[in-house]
């Protein structure tokens, strides 16, 4: 006789959800890692508990580089988004706050649908998302610019320090031409020699 098919809905009574998601949560970094290992690829998971609580796993590599490829891929697809084209049938920004302010004040709450509140909803998420897309952009556009400003120092740097290089050694081979030059190194001005007293 096989297991009777669990029906996916919210466990009401608390203990058994909290053995629930303990279980659930090790058996899906379990089936994580060994994706990671059959098709050696890289697996992060994260999960949040209904108290806030943070876990985390990574296979294949560590979750920092995890993530931060997953960044570099979602400011890539957020450069291919057409923000005019999805904010084109919304309210602009202003409107829309108001239009939020004004449907929430609680003498207006009670006359608002359902049908309102699902279309103003979907009109923030938008919002939120251009947002979000607009921030994420220009973050990663200054972070282009200085990683560009930081190769040109280093460069700069570098032609600095090697005409520093020539400088020195220019100086040194004055410095010893000129002392070769005085009285003293000069073999025209040698002392005559003296003859040793006979004995």
């Amino acid at each position: 006789m096989g297991r009777r098919k669990v029906e996916i809905k919210r466990i009401e009574k608390k203990s058994s959800r909290q053995v629930t998601f303990s279980k659930r949560r090790n058996g899906l970094i379990e089936k994580a890692r060994q994706l990671s290992i059959l098709c050696e690829s890289s697996v992060a998971v994260i999960v949040v508990s209904a108290t806030g609580k943070l876990y985390n796993s990574s296979s294949g590599d560590n979750m920092s580089k995890i993530i931060h490829r997953y960044q570099i891929q979602q400011a890539d697809d957020l450069k291919n988004l057409n923000i005019e084209e999805k904010t084109r049938n919304y309210l602009p920004q202003k409107e829309l706050l108001q239009l939020v302010q004004s449907n929430l004040e609680e003498a207006n709450v009670n006359g608002v649908s359902v049908d309102s509140l699902i279309s103003l909803e979907e009109q923030l998420e938008t919002a939120l998302s251009v947002t979000r897309a607009t921030k994420t952009k220009l973050m990663m556009e200054f972070v282009k610019t200085r990683r560009e400003k930081e190769k040109l120092l280093i460069e700069e740097n570098l032609v600095l320090a090697s005409q520093v290089t020539e400088i020195g050694k220019q100086t040194f081979l004055v410095t010893r031409d000129e002392t070769e030059m005085l009285p003293e190194y000069s073999s025209g001005n040698n002392p005559p020699e003296t003859l040793s007293l006979l004995k």
